[in-house]
């Protein structure tokens, strides 16, 4: 099971990528609001039980300030992974910056801002250390990625770039 935690329901539209991820995979998450800031018991409360309830990865989504994941991985050992949200005064560089400069000893994961889809698939990833239906799967999603990637490329060779770009990206 994963955790998947965000700072505000505002950062929901971005978390719902990690869920969807999820659930493509069968893996089982619980998806909740809590502020780092705003109700800090309540972070530390679904935290300490997480491991209880079965939780193996915490995936925790912030903006701004973005201490989310920072205070998320203090009351915890299991592996936490911070997305970073994208905000309207700096872009999501505050959130990015205030996620990856954790100090030593506490470490989070970091994906790309609004990257909560790499943060699924990287929680997948370490779940799937101990289970091979689930690295089965994760291999089967790369090759399909690869397939698509290379399906692209022979149709942009033989198109060329102008035909491509009217009959695919323009649709």
């Amino acid at each position: 099971m994963v955790l998947i935690l965000m700072g505000s329901d505002s950062d929901l539209p971005i978390m719902k990528k990690a869920a969807e991820i999820l659930e493509k995979f069968g893996v089982s998450y619980y998806m909740t609001v809590a502020s780092a800031h705003r109700t800090p018991e309540r972070v530390e409360r679904l935290v300490k039980e997480a491991v209880a309830k079965g939780v193996k990865v915490i995936i925790a989504g912030a903006g701004g300030a973005a201490h989310l994941p920072g205070v998320v991985a203090a009351f915890t050992t299991l592996p936490v992974i911070g997305v970073p949200i994208k905000t309207s005064s700096l872009n999501g560089l505050d959130s990015l910056l205030s996620i990856v400069q954790m100090p030593s000893g506490i470490p989070v994961a970091t994906v790309a801002i609004n990257g909560a889809e790499n943060a699924a698939l990287l929680a997948i990833a370490i779940l799937a250390t101990s289970d091979e239906n689930l690295a089965r799967k994760l291999k089967e999603y790369r090759e399909e990625m690869k397939k698509k990637v290379e399906e692209k490329a022979e149709k942009l060779d033989n198109l060329g770039y102008k035909a491509y770009i009217e009959n695919f990206l323009n649709k």
